[in-house]
This record gives structure tokens, sequence and C-alpha cells, in this order.
């Protein structure tokens, strides 16, 4: 068996897929910013953490449910693995209507505690609002997405964000270019691409007879407990980047002002993109490891977390230097006056220098919920914002603005240098399990 070529089979079109994921915002902020300026970037790069809290919910409730079906299906239990389908679907819809009334009825209340106010603030609800309205779609589609992939399909879970994505480009440039809708027209465009991928997804589940089991009984709440156990940690994963948005844009719009914040705006944005090409990494060995750690083949699991690894730092550094030398015209792309243009391409390498740390502590936060060790992955996950906001009650005092920006790679490192602490940890245990058996079946030889 060629386990590389497996690895590869089921990475990169994660890869691919999760690229595609984080340019819905990209896009939203090009065709909005080149149609209405600063302060319209500036509002979405506020207003979109709670797009990705609505997304990050999907993918977390999602992959916990996703884990548990690939370890029961690596130990041959196919009925609860089936069960385990079913359960993450129920939590998924029911998540999506109570989401839905809730930003309806704060998101503008939620936008002013990030730090908008005056024409930010009003753009931004105006997107919101008509987010929040998709909030089923989006949740939904980002949930089902695991699923297929633990399904061993990984191509089709590409092609159904690449069919999101691209229907989110096309009513991006009708809806805010070509009619004049705006804000809402970007929101719109948004939720349908969702849409869009949640029907993809159904249409495959339904075609290969992929069906949830949706019987209930006394296990039935323990299992949901399960999968929302294991949520913690996916949901973290893919919303953290969001909590440091929203964190910096904080920091931003108190030491820099608005300028600022339009110049973390492309930066974030930019950024987004790599992390997420991480997470493609990061998630698309999910199955693999956690089908091994199924099976109890604990060496496999840890051969393609290490090929994980040596992925992500290719990709990270593939990226570094292809943003370094393009980095003067990051933010004319979208739209940004030229005194955030260059302000960007002056503070960029701060940003650049973090790639590689995420890329570490990214597929060791992976391998730990993959393998059910939750509390190693969420110490990794949540630990990073709270460094974060440690280092942001302190840099921007001392240096201002540059503090704000130093603040970043600085979280990084030490979450990196935690993640490659857990791991030594944990093979020193493995290690010494595995004397301990290899001298009981001595002495029982003997």
């Amino acid at each position: 068996m060629n386990h590389r070529k497996i690895f590869y089979q089921a990475v990169i079109p994660s890869m691919l897929a999760f690229a595609l994921s984080g340019i819905y915002s990209v896009a939203d902020g090009f065709f909005v910013g080149n149609s209405l300026g600063d302060n319209a970037l500036a509002a979405i790069n506020i207003a979109y953490p709670l797009t990705a809290f609505i997304q990050a919910a999907g993918t977390g409730i999602g992959m916990g449910g996703a884990v548990m079906f690939a370890i029961h299906n690596g130990s041959g239990d196919y009925s609860r693995s089936r069960k385990f389908f079913g359960i993450s679907l129920l939590l998924l819809a029911l998540s999506g209507f109570l989401f839905t009334l809730f930003f309806l009825g704060s998101g503008e209340r939620i936008l002013r505690m990030f730090g908008a106010e005056g024409d930010i603030l009003r753009l931004g609800a105006e997107y919101f609002r008509y987010i929040a309205f998709g909030t089923l779609f989006q949740v939904m589609a980002t949930g089902i997405v695991p699923f297929i992939r633990n399904m061993g399909s990984p191509v089709t879970a590409m092609f159904a964000m690449t069919g999101g994505f691209l229907t989110n480009i096309l009513l991006d440039y009708i809806l805010v270019w070509v009619l004049p809708y705006g804000m809402t027209g970007a929101a719109v465009a948004t939720v349908i691409g969702q849409a869009v991928t949640l029907a993809v997804c159904l249409i495959f589940l339904i075609r290969k007879r992929e069906l949830p089991s949706l019987s209930f009984n006394k296990e039935t709440l323990h299992m949901a407990g399960k999968v929302l156990f294991v949520a913690i940690s996916p949901f973290g994963l893919t919303f953290s980047p969001n909590i440091t948005l929203i964190l910096v844009n904080k920091s931003a719009v108190y030491y820099g002002g608005n300028t600022a914040v339009a110049c973390y705006a492309s930066i974030s944005y930019i950024s987004s993109v790599v992390l997420l090409l991480l997470q493609g990494v990061s998630d698309g060995s999910q199955p693999l490891i956690s089908l091994c750690y199924g099976k109890k083949e604990i060496r496999q699991a840890a051969s393609y977390r290490n090929m994980a690894y040596r992925f992500a730092l290719a990709v990270s550094a593939a990226c570094m230097l292809v943003i370094f030398f393009s980095r003067e015209h990051a933010a004319a792309l979208f739209g940004a006056s030229r005194e955030v243009t260059e302000n960007v391409g002056r503070i960029f390498p701060v940003f650049i220098a973090g790639y590689l740390f995420v890329g570490i502590s990214r597929i060791t936060t992976s391998y730990f919920y993959a393998t059910e060790k939750n509390r190693f992955a969420s110490i990794l996950i949540y630990g990073e914002p709270l460094c974060l906001l440690l280092f942001l009650t302190v840099f921007p005092r001392l240096w201002g603005i540059e503090g704000t920006w130093l603040a970043i790679p600085l979280s990084q490192i030490c979450m990196m240098l935690l993640s490659l602490l857990f791991i030594r940890n944990q093979n020193r245990g493995t290690g010494k399990k595995t004397e301990e058996t290899a001298e009981g079946s001595y002495a029982g030889i003997s």
C-alpha cells in the first residue's frame, strides 16, 4: 500500500476546497472594496468574524461527527457510525435555527462591541443582516462536507465547495458591480454560494445512498454529547483566526484608526487563504489518522501526521515567498487607497513570518482531535487567542500600532512551541507503554 499516494489523494483536494472557502471573504472584500471604498472594506472585515462563526459552528459539529464516524468505521462498527451521522445532521439543523434567531436579534450590537461605528457600523450591519437570514444553509453546507471527506470522497467535497465559490463570485459581480445592491448583494451572494455547496452534498449522499441512521434510544444523548465534545476543537481551529481578527481590529481601531483597520483587512484576507490551505492539510489528513486510530494502527497514524508536518511546512514556505515578493500590490487588489497600500507593503513581512509556526500547531491540533485527545487540542486552539490578548494588552502600549502587528506572530510562535512539547511528551508516553508491553510479553514467554 502506497501510504504517501493515499495521503496526497486525501490532502490536496481538501487544501483546494479550504482555499476556495477562504476566497469567499476575499471575493466579498474585492468587489465591495473596489465598488464602495475603504469604509466598506473595513466593514466587511469587522463583520466577517460573525459569518465565520456560523461556518465554524457547522464545521465543528460536522467534523466532530465525522471523526466519530471514521473511528467507528475503522473499528468495523458501521451501524454506530451511521448513527453518529444522523445525530450530527440533527445537531446541525438545530444550531442553524437557533443561530438565525440569535444573530437577527443581536448582530448590530455585536458589531458595536467589535469596535464598528459610523459608516463602518451601518455598512457592516447591512452586510450581516442578510448573512444571518441564510444561517441554516451555511451551517448545513460546512457541516456535511467533512462527512463526505470521511466517506472517502475528498474530490466530491472539493467540487461541492468549488461550485459554491464560483456561484459566489458570479453573484458578487452581478449584485455588487452590475446591479447597485452593494453590501446586501455581497451577503446574498455568499449565502446562495453556500446553498449551492449544500445542494451538491445532498445530491452526492442521495446518489451514493450514504443515508444516516435516525433511530433514537437511550444512547442518543450520550452520542450527541460526544459529537459536541469533539466539535469544540475543530470549531476553535476554524474560528480562532477570526478571534484574532476581532482582537486585532479592536486594537487597530484604538491605536491606528480606520486606516489601520483597512490595512489589516487586506492582510487578513490574504492570510486567511494561507491559513485555510494549512487547515486543508490538517483536515485532509484527519480521516486517514482517525481511520488508523480506529484500527489501532497508532504508528501509521503518526506517520500520516509527520507527512502532514512536512507538507504544511512546504506550503507555508511557498506562500511566504509569493506574498513577500508581491506584498506591494496586496491592498491594491481590494481597491484600497494609496496610503493603505503603502502601509500594507511595509508591515506585511511581520505577518508572513508566522505562517511556518501556524502550520506546525494546526497539524498537531488536528492530530489530537482526530485521535480523541481533545484536551491537548483545546489547549492549543484556545491558548493562542488568550496569548494574543495578553500581548495586545502590553505591546501596543509600548510601541503603538506596531506592537499590535508584532503580537500576532509572537503568539503563533508560543503555540508552536507548546504543540511540539505536547507531541514530545506523548511520544515519550507511547514509547514507555510499548516497552512495558514488550517486557510483559517477554515475561509471559519465559
